[in-house]
């Protein structure tokens, strides 16, 4: 039992079972691939464990997450890379690589918040709040004009059945019947 406990409280011990199933100590409940690879994204530090023999096989089991997302989704991983990285092993620098590849992607992280960083800083404090500016603006032009009255937010209401319409709407309804009667007549003689 000593190698299920972590040296790292919020490490999450993982067992695997000879049946395949994966068992999730801290929650006490049975998990797949697809929820190691959510807790992957979410940050959360795990380690898998074999049930039976207590060594570690947390290398393993992320490599058969990248096969499943590989297989199942868009491949992140070029054929080339794939060739190179295999080509590498039983290589003299063969050693060397782990420690490349993690000081990559490192840099590329570290890369990648510094853009978000200046990007979010060149557009303000929330882009996406200015976009959504934007296209209210544009919806509420383009409502109005179809609805009157829509800019000022009061959009014409239908009248109730067996009201008769009032006089402003009785002469929108009349002219709306006059410009539906003229683009019938322009259709007919379209279709002559």
């Amino acid at each position: 039992m000593a190698e299920t406990a972590s040296t790292d409280d919020n490490t999450v011990i993982i067992k695997k079972y000879a049946n395949r199933r994966l068992y999730n100590t801290r929650s006490s409940s049975y998990i797949t691939l697809d929820h190691l690879s959510k807790m992957t994204r979410e940050g959360v530090d795990y380690k898998v464990l074999d049930a039976k023999t207590g060594a570690d096989i947390t290398h393993t089991i992320l490599t058969q997450i990248i096969m499943e997302e590989e297989s199942n989704g868009e491949q992140m991983l070029p054929v080339n890379f794939l060739r190179e990285l295999i080509s590498m092993y039983g290589n003299s620098m063969q050693s060397l690589i782990p420690h490349y590849l993690e000081a990559s992607m490192e840099n590329f992280r570290a890369n990648q918040s510094k853009l978000a960083k200046a990007f979010e800083d060149s557009l303000g404090n929330n882009p996406l709040a200015k976009l959504a500016e934007q296209n209210m603006a544009m919806f509420r032009a383009a409502s109005s004009a179809f609805m009157p009255g829509a800019e000022k937010g009061d959009a014409p209401k239908a009248p109730s059945e067996g009201a008769a319409p009032t006089g402003e709407s009785a002469g929108d309804l009349s002219a709306l019947r006059d410009q539906m009667a003229e683009i019938q007549k322009r259709l007919d003689s379209l279709g002559k």
